[in-house]
């Protein structure tokens, strides 16, 4: 068995002791005050940094690493 799924790496839940990049819905509009805040070239997710485009899959949630390092509801996960 695999780790990976269709979409990317399974990360488990955000541990809020670890460094995270706020998640937002596809749908949802932040707040642009945090903008400089949030102005990073990556997404972390447990304190792990990835790329801007990258894919994770928290539980059965996808999340997408979007512009100015905020992760993005994509979906749900489905393994192969």
């Amino acid at each position: 068995m695999t780790n990976e799924t269709k979409h990317g790496p399974k990360v488990g839940a955000p541990d809020p002791e670890a460094k995270n990049s706020p998640i937002f819905d596809s749908s949802d509009e932040h707040d642009p005050s945090l903008d400089l805040e949030l102005e990073t070239g990556v997404c972390y997710f447990n304190s792990k940094a990835y790329a801007l485009g990258s894919y994770v899959c928290s539980g059965d949630e996808l999340l997408r690493c979007e512009e100015r390092g905020v992760w993005i509801r994509e979906g749900t996960c489905y393994e192969d």
